[in-house]
């Protein structure tokens, strides 16, 4: 018998409690300011930018194992986390060894050494965000 009076009390107690909540979320909309038309579009904008890499190489051939580096621009992706470089082999993207940062404007600068002799595809990736493929010759 305790038990349920115990249990019914907390009922009580969490249904005043929500009802209290549900009465200040509704006063506190009530006094909060409508948000202008004009100002409502850019706000929208703003959450809505779509994430995007770009990937421009120092050079367009290099000796094998030379080191040179690859530079970009991010727009979308939260300044700390990683772009990656990958490299198409065998019809495949392979994840190379070669990673930095995002800086706080979006920038990122990599260094990169490939082996693989030819024309090499390559590409930069952080998450799901992937840039245009573009082209290093190792000679």
């Amino acid at each position: 018998m305790t038990v349920i009076k115990r249990h019914s009390l907390r009922i009580v107690t969490v249904g005043a409690l929500s009802a209290a909540c549900v009465a200040l979320a509704g006063t506190a909309m009530a006094a909060t300011p409508a948000t202008s038309a004009a100002s409502a579009p850019a706000a929208h904008q703003a959450v809505a930018v779509k994430a995007g890499i770009t990937a421009k190489p120092s050079v367009s051939s290099v000796g094998a194992w030379q080191l040179f580096r690859v530079t970009g621009n991010t727009t979308g992706l939260k300044a700390g986390s990683k772009v990656t470089l990958q490299q198409k082999q065998n019809g495949k993207w392979v994840t190379l060894p070669a990673s930095a940062p995002i800086s706080r404007n979006g920038s990122y600068s990599l260094g990169v050494k490939l082996g693989l002799k030819g024309k090499n595809d390559l590409r930069i990736i952080s998450g799901t965000t992937v840039s245009p493929v573009f082209n290093v010759t190792v000679r």
